[in-house]
């Protein structure tokens, strides 16, 4: 007998966010009605987890923290920037043009930074060809020997590193007016694009300063702008919560994205990321993705990038990067991207959960041939736009945001 999602929520005494969590995070799996999108639910299942909740854990949707904010709408599948569908936007915005939407100012410009404070001219012109060409490895010893210290961190230190060196000498970021923190945002956007492989000083938006540096096409150029679009908010997530509080202290800008950095490196959130791109690429080599992921499974390992309790009828950031890739992939590849269609495809089968958009730049990485870590840094420059779209909320409010605890510890001695 198969449920729907009220059903199961009622037979289980939950709300359907929290249903849907228990999907995502494995303690409930769904399934397709043929011919359909639909998803339901097995009683016997709902049951059996029903009797395992003696002790239900708390409700995390009860238990989140709610900001008012009219920046993005998740709503019916679907979800908006101050009103307008993210996914059509991507068809043809840039990141500069949702940094504009976002923060209500003026298209950012380039930041004048480096050696003599010129902004260099426009990147050179792409390859032809839609992968970059082989990158040679730095030489790497044993242990990391034969790299300066700075590159044998992470992505996210080094980024904040970068950040903090900013910091240190602008202050300017002091001004926290609309005005002032959209220049210290546009600052920390060229600075994290050049961390990830883009010029710092460049008149190009930075789709094609990434582009230019990883040597792809027009084609893999626009892969990257709708990446970086679809990226750039996505409501009050965990690095975004955790922006808004240091931004209600009165921080500078460098404060809260590098706090929002340390939150993205948590295994739970941009974390997903580089294992999806990890496991991925894995998957690939294999040449057989059905098989090497339910391998994983067997191994008790997980599959990274499947499922969305926001969206429990797919991903539409996953869908429209998806699409596009495959579309770009099929005329210069021998077999497009097919592999990793495939590899979408196998995963939503074995986890129950179609792609969401941790997979889906994973596979804009592999497809593009982009160097390790190219996922987690895309999600890095994208989001940084919408980190800076809820301080600058945040600090127009005046609000500190001091939650509240609810004690459930011994009573007070003596009582």
């Amino acid at each position: 007998m198969l449920l729907t999602a009220r059903q199961a929520a009622d037979r289980l005494g939950i709300k359907l966010d929290t249903l849907y969590a228990y999907v995502s995070r494995g303690r409930l799996r769904s399934v397709r009605v043929p011919g359909t999108r639909e998803r339901r639910y097995r009683a016997a299942d709902v049951e059996a987890l029903r009797n395992r909740n003696d002790n239900p854990p708390p409700d995390p949707a009860a238990a989140a923290p709610v900001v008012s904010s009219s920046l993005s709408l998740i709503a019916a599948g679907r979800f908006y920037y101050r009103g307008e569908d993210a996914v059509r936007l991507a068809e043809t915005a840039t990141l500069e043009d949702v940094a504009a939407l976002l923060w209500q100012v003026e298209k950012p410009s380039p930041p004048t930074v480096g050696g003599e404070g010129r902004v260099r001219g426009e990147p050179p012109q792409p390859a032809d060809d839609i992968t970059p060409s082989p990158q040679p490895s730095p030489p790497r010893g044993r242990g990391g020997e034969g790299l300066g210290e700075e590159e044998r961190l992470g992505l996210i230190e080094r980024c904040q590193i970068r950040l903090a060196r900013l910091a240190a000498a602008d202050l300017l970021a002091l001004d926290l007016t609309r005005a002032g923190v959209a220049r210290t945002g546009a600052r920390i956007l060229a600075a994290l694009a050049a961390a990830l492989g883009g010029e710092e000083a460049s008149a190009a938006p930075i789709h094609r300063r990434l582009a230019a540096a990883w040597r792809l096409s027009e084609a893999g150029a626009d892969i990257l702008r709708r990446v970086l679009v679809l990226i750039a908010d996505h409501e009050l997530n965990a690095s975004t919560f955790v922006a808004r509080c240091v931004a209600s202290t009165g921080a500078t800008p460098y404060a809260v994205v590098g706090a929002a950095l340390a939150a993205l490196s948590g295994r739970r959130h941009g974390g997903l990321s580089a294992r999806a791109e990890a496991m991925l690429r894995e998957v690939l080599r294999s040449g057989e993705p059905l098989a090497a992921m339910a391998e994983r499974l067997t191994r008790g390992e997980d599959l990274p990038g499947f499922g969305h309790f926001l969206y429990p009828e797919g991903d539409p950031r996953a869908r429209a990067i998806l699409n596009a890739l495959g579309a770009a992939l099929a005329p210069v590849l021998p077999e497009g991207g097919r592999p990793i269609l495939a590899a979408a495809e196998a995963g939503a089968r074995l986890a129950g959960a179609p792609p969401n958009v941790d997979f889906a730049l994973a596979a804009a990485a592999a497809g593009l041939g982009l160097p390790r870590e190219a996922a987690l840094g895309l999600f890095v420059v994208g989001r940084t736009v919408g980190w800076i779209a809820h301080a600058i909320e945040q600090y127009e409010s005046q609000i500190l945001i001091r939650p509240r605890a609810r004690y459930i510890g011994p009573p007070p001695a003596g009582s």
